[in-house]
């Protein structure tokens, strides 16, 4: 059976919780999505924020508080805002390829080549301990170690070989601290959880992100084994082809949606997965391109039109204002720039809900910058 992009679309974005906001609770989200995109702190609040109808960001900062929630370097290497159960078992499937990363000559123009991995790992594990550390704490036990070698790099490999998260109040609501970071077992007072499959990782994947190909997965994880995880799902999963003849994986009991339904404007966080956790992006983003990493690592983010990624937005906060700015990437229609309107005043209610709120759509593909 072949698949429209439409389709495709429409499904992403109810398993994403994107066509309605959900009831459900901050931890279950969490779960139905494996974690939220948590690079930078706002992202993962502005995320459940579109998910989530009446969503209170205490509640993410409740969950740090009591470790049921952490925010931990996970897919793609990138820092994740999981469960606590999530962390213990996606963690061990993570670690393989992460642990390589400082090694290669591309690590900071090859600033570890030529050192031991075991080795590096033995003085990481004793330097961080089970008591938490700053990044300072961590780059000056570096330097001291290894006086030969950039202390920066050292401490990154650190952190890449042993699994660790930034503890609070890094994450919590409204703050953005310097990251402390703490191994992962000694700050849920459990062990990695070896034996999760991850034929049940993908399995939730495409709750979540389906229908999609292995590469969407491998794009989403840069886990491997993938197709040998899949072998053994048997009939949990059948297939589909899209509008390339491309083979689509999705579970057996999953529903596809209607492609006539109606996809209200949402405005996401940066990074945020729904729009980067496929390796073919047209089912969202209309060209297949998602933009630049470095356009969301200045607060850049998505906008959602009619179900695709139709603009991009920046929040400019200064003294007792707040303005958001937007630039389409395509004209938008009259109904379109109000629907734009409407919930970038929301969004800024939810997020600089003590200034003076203003929201600028430009035109289309103009500079955002003031």
């Amino acid at each position: 059976m072949k698949l429209s992009n439409r389709v495709l679309n429409r499904t992403l974005l109810a398993r994403q919780r994107l066509l309605e906001r959900s009831a459900l609770t901050v931890p279950e989200i969490c779960d139905h999505l494996i974690g939220l995109q948590a690079q930078d702190v706002l992202p993962p609040f502005i995320g459940l924020w579109s998910r989530i109808a009446d969503f209170d960001p205490e509640t993410v900062s409740a969950g740090l508080d009591d470790r049921s929630l952490v925010r931990i370097t996970l897919m793609r290497g990138t820092i994740h805002l999981v469960t606590s159960t999530d962390a213990l078992r996606i963690a061990p499937h993570i670690q393989p390829e992460l642990e390589k990363v400082p090694f290669r000559k591309g690590f900071n123009f090859g600033a570890m080549v030529g050192l031991d991995p075991d080795e590096v790992r033995a003085h990481g594990e004793a330097v961080l301990g089970d008591e938490p550390m700053s990044s300072s704490a961590i780059r000056a036990e570096a330097a001291r170690l290894y006086p030969d070698r950039d202390a920066g790099a050292v401490s990154q490999a650190w952190l890449a070989q042993l699994p660790v998260l930034q503890i609070p109040p890094r994450g919590k609501w409204k703050n953005n601290s310097r990251p402390i970071w703490s191994r992962i077992e000694p700050w849920l007072g459990a062990p990695l959880d070896r034996d999760y499959p991850l034929a049940e990782l993908l399995v939730r994947y495409l709750r979540a992100f389906g229908p999609a190909s292995s590469m969407d997965m491998q794009t989403w994880s840069k886990f491997t084994g993938i197709k040998s995880a899949l072998d053994t799902l048997g009939d949990r999963v059948r297939t589909y082809t899209d509008d390339r003849g491309r083979t689509l994986y999705d579970l057996a009991d999953a529903e596809l949606a209607d492609p006539d339904l109606p996809a209200p404007v949402r405005l996401l966080g940066w990074y945020d997965n729904a729009v980067l956790s496929h390796q073919d992006r047209t089912r969202i983003v209309p060209d297949g391109k998602a933009p630049p990493l470095r356009a969301f690592a200045t607060a850049v983010a998505p906008v959602l039109v009619d179900g695709y990624l139709a603009g991009l937005y920046k929040i400019f906060p200064k003294g007792a204002s707040a303005r958001l700015r937007v630039t389409p990437s395509r004209p938008w229609t009259t109904a379109e720039r109000r629907e734009v309107d409407s919930e970038a005043y929301a969004l800024l209610a939810f997020v600089e809900g003590d200034k003076e709120p203003s929201v600028e759509i430009l035109e289309p593909g103009a500079d955002l910058r003031l």
